[in-house]
Parts: structure tokens; sequence; C-alpha cells
């Protein structure tokens, strides 16, 4: 049983399988500030988790000229309704999380803008407002997880060469 549990461990690590959260980053994004002009948004938050998780020390002042900067220029959620009922009460909406960012390193541009969007489609109930309000948040915070992992790997796919020059 430990010899299948070790073949198993050793197939996973050979394939490149990391466990999420476990991105590795390029050693030049050890020191990362992020720059935004809101702080309060699923999206920062889940980004600080997810440096912090990948062993990047996040700087809070920005002072240091050779930190890396994750420059996020847009951070949105917004919702629309889809489609009404016969009495023009909404019975289903969309939810869209838009992100925009770009990255420096040492004062050079490694990533220049790039935007991301993600939507989802939920059905709301007149009789349900306080559990359709609480699937809205969790819908939105679930879109910014999601963006996460996509900058995450972004983050990750920057080569050494281009990270380091």
């Amino acid at each position: 049983m430990r010899v299948a549990g070790l073949l198993l461990l050793l197939a996973l690590a050979g394939c490149g399988f990391h466990l999420e959260g476990s991105t590795p980053l390029p050693l030049s994004l050890g020191v990362v500030h992020v720059d935004t002009s809101d702080t309060q948004t699923d999206f920062y938050f889940g980004l600080r988790k997810a440096l912090m998780a990948a062993g990047t020390r996040i700087d809070d002042d920005g002072h240091d000229a050779e930190d890396a900067i994750i420059h996020i220029l847009n951070d949105s959620s917004q919702q629309k309704t889809l489609t009404v009922s016969t009495l023009n009460v909404p019975t289903e909406y969309e939810l869209r999380y838009k992100i925009r960012f770009s990255v420096t390193i040492k004062g050079r541009e490694v990533i220049s803008p790039e935007d991301y969007e993600l939507v989802r489609d939920y059905a709301y109930s007149e009789t349900a407002q306080l559990a359709k309000a609480r699937e809205n948040a969790i819908l939105s915070q679930a879109l910014a997880h999601d963006l996460v992992s996509v900058v995450m790997r972004r983050l990750a796919s920057l080569s050494g060469a281009a990270a380091h020059s």
C-alpha cells in the first residue's frame, strides 16, 4: 500500500502537478507591491493571499524600486438583468467580473496591460431575496478567485530571463 502511494506521489510530481495556491513564481517576484486604487475587493484580497501562499512577500509601502509591482488597473464587477417575468420582475441575472493588470519589475514592464473577464448567470426568486443576495456575493467571490488563479498562472509563466533582466 505504501509503495502504491509513493508511486502516485512520484507520478503527480513528475507531471508538474501542484496543489492550488502553490504556484511557483520567478525569484524576481519574491517581493511584490500591489498597486491598486481599491484595496477592499475580493480580487485584491485573493491575490494577496495567493502571492503569500506562493512565498512572495508583500510590500505594502511600495518604496523599494527593486520590487516587482503588480498594477491592478481595473477591478470591477457588475450585475445585469437577463430576463424578467410577465409581471416585470427579474428572474435571471448575469454577473460579470473584470480585471485589467500589468506588471513591472525594476521599472521595466514585463507584462503589458491585459484584460480578463468572467461571466456567470444565476436565477432569481423574489421569495428568496436574502438567499439570492448571498448567492450573488458567493458568485462574485468565486469569480474573483478564478481570476486570481488566472493571474497567478500568468505570473508563473514569466520566464527567468524576462523576469530577471
